[in-house]
């Protein structure tokens, strides 16, 4: 059985999606369940994320919701995974247990940006070595196959970037879930019809548990997903990114590795953009502050709802134009990329100036209907 999407101009055929509707409720209902047991259990051992002046939330919140999403797409990967125990099967489970551990560890002692860089810099290197490395920029900039040791660079670059962005994102209810949902199930979409079915397995997995997580994430959030989560799901999407530019062919995405940026942009240009700022002002670019695009919506009056689902909104409009602008040369889509995100970073800084009185009302109005 097979369909066509006009909108999106391609045919999927809904057979080879078989085990990865599959992994996703396996992973969607072990989240499920699994979830109440963690917030009882973060109740018990007082393992909250507390208020401070930087974040949102005023009260404490259980955290390590990221465990029960882990678990669900560990169980479906158990379940439906046809592990032939590849050498980039094998490093990218090592590489998950060693995050998770990591996210367990920072949520409960909160560990320094260093310890975890360098651990990150650690399994990115590893999976470099395992064969997942972006090789080839398809000739954007006129590049095409680039040395050994510059797809060493890009790579290292390129995995800790997005898990770091991600784990930046991770600022108000649902909007790391969000955008990584999205992120998720395109990346599975495409990495299928590229038939690399192993890879799109991993991505409906954890698909299917941030969809349960959400359940419990959307404002007024329940739980959180903490270090423990956000770290696996940034360098999960970084990995499926470079294994999807590694299988694709032309036909499927003519200008692969625009349309794979454009799945992390927003993390990734926010996180560019606010630590360009601190050290502009002289500050560490470490340094938490109240200046990631979420905060820019929220310090204006807007709730987290009316926040979360413009940006993810914004995320899909971008996934959207750079697909269906897949033909126009890769430079002009960065181009537009950057200007687009700086027009929409500059309107939302200057909010307060547009409203003289908070917009509180409006968003929840927003919500309402």
């Amino acid at each position: 059985m097979r369909s066509h999407f006009h909108l999106l101009q391609i045919d999927l055929p809904f057979h080879d999606f078989k085990f990865a509707s599959l992994c996703f409720v396996t992973a969607f209902i072990v989240t499920m369940i699994a979830i109440p047991v963690i917030i009882k259990l973060a109740e018990k051992y007082k393992l909250y994320d507390l208020p401070n002046e930087r974040k949102e939330h005023t009260v404490p919140v259980p955290t390590m919701g990221g465990i029960a999403v882990i678990a669900g797409m560990m169980m479906a990967l158990l379940l439906w995974l046809p592990f032939n125990y590849e050498t980039e099967q094998v490093c990218f489970l090592l590489s998950v247990a060693v995050l998770f551990c990591l996210g367990i560890m920072d949520d409960v002692k909160d560990l320094s940006a260093r310890y975890k860089f360098f651990v990150q810099a650690g399994i990115a290197t590893l999976m470099a070595i395992s064969g997942i490395r972006i090789t080839s920029f398809e000739g954007l900039f006129g590049i095409y196959d680039l040395p050994l040791a510059a797809q060493y660079t890009f790579t290292l670059l390129t995995i800790v970037g997005v898990t770091n962005a991600f784990n930046l994102i991770d600022g108000i209810d649902g909007l790391a879930g969000g955008i990584g949902f999205t992120s998720l199930t395109t990346l599975g979409i495409f990495l299928t019809i590229n038939k690399d079915i192993t890879s799109a397995l991993i991505a409906f997995s954890l698909a299917g548990g941030i969809v349960a997580f959400l359940y419990f994430n959307f404002n007024p959030a329940k739980i959180f997903l903490g270090d423990t989560g956000s770290l696996v799901l940034g360098f999960s999407i970084a990995v499926l990114c470079i294994r999807l530019m590694q299988v694709n062919t032309s036909a499927a995405l003519p200008n692969a590795p625009l349309f794979i940026l454009s799945l992390a942009f927003i993390p990734v240009f926010d996180t560019i953009r606010v630590f360009a700022m601190r050290i502009w002002r002289g500050k560490s670019p470490f340094e938490a502050d109240r200046t990631h695009i979420h905060h820019l919506l929220t310090n204006a009056g807007f709730s987290h709802t009316f926040a979360t689902r413009l940006i993810c909104g914004l995320h899909g409009f971008i996934l959207l134009e750079v697909y269906w602008l897949k033909d126009i040369k890769g430079e002009y889509i960065l181009l537009l990329l950057i200007l687009f995100m700086m027009v929409v970073t500059a309107v939302l800084k200057n909010l307060r100036l547009l409203f003289k009185k908070p917009v509180v009302a409006l968003s929840r109005s927003f919500v309402e209907n």
